[in-house]
């Protein structure tokens, strides 16, 4: 078991090596649905309610394929995991907020196929994290994801009342401030050197 403690995973997680900026997964969500304030919080939140089951999900599994000696059963586990716990947020959204389901779009069942929940699973089993630590790690990545499309959607809003140039309009923007934000990211790097 990993002795690392568990404000340093957060803190890594969530800022350090946050997963849209830092390891570039996840991108798909962080460009389409980061163009209202609104819809990335809830996608944020969706996401992260579906890292932290896959994760604790995940730790089980992965305890339970090294006791019967089956650890290259893991990956489709992990999937058929994720798959599940996105059809239920899915459901849920649908039934209780119809707005925020269109709002989403295509972009919630895409949540399947998001590799930073695959990734976050695949991370904390190769680190060799504990349940708790797994839980902290999962709530880390999915805060600093929300954060990342918060972020990004408060800086699209406001470059729709600038005046920007035509030649730079639409994903060209976009791109650019993605850059600007990874490399701001970046800086957090040393915070713990």
């Amino acid at each position: 078991m990993n002795d690392e403690p568990l404000w340093s995973i957060f803190i890594g997680s969530c800022l350090i090596n946050n997963f849209v900026l830092a390891y570039f997964l996840g991108i798909c969500p962080f460009l389409g649905v980061s163009g209202k304030l609104d819809t990335a919080v809830r996608m944020g939140g969706a996401v992260t309610f579906v890292m932290m089951v896959s994760s604790m999900a995940a730790f089980g599994i992965n305890s339970l394929l090294m006791m019967i000696g089956l650890p290259f059963l893991k990956l489709i586990s992990f999937i058929a995991v994720i798959a599940s716990t996105v059809q239920l947020v899915e459901m849920f959204i649908k039934k209780t907020s119809p707005t925020l389901f269109r709002a989403l779009g295509i972009f919630l069942p895409l949540i399947t196929t998001n590799c930073a929940i695959l990734a976050v699973a695949l991370f904390q089993t190769n680190k060799g994290y504990g349940f708790l630590q797994s839980i902290v790690y999962a709530a880390g990545a999915g805060i600093g994801f929300t954060l990342a499309l918060v972020l990004m959607a408060g800086l699209r809003e406001k470059m729709e009342l600038g005046n920007t140039p035509e030649l730079v309009k639409g994903t060209a923007i976009t791109l650019i401030i993605a850059g600007f934000l990874s490399v701001c990211f970046m800086g957090f790097a040393g915070l713990f050197s």
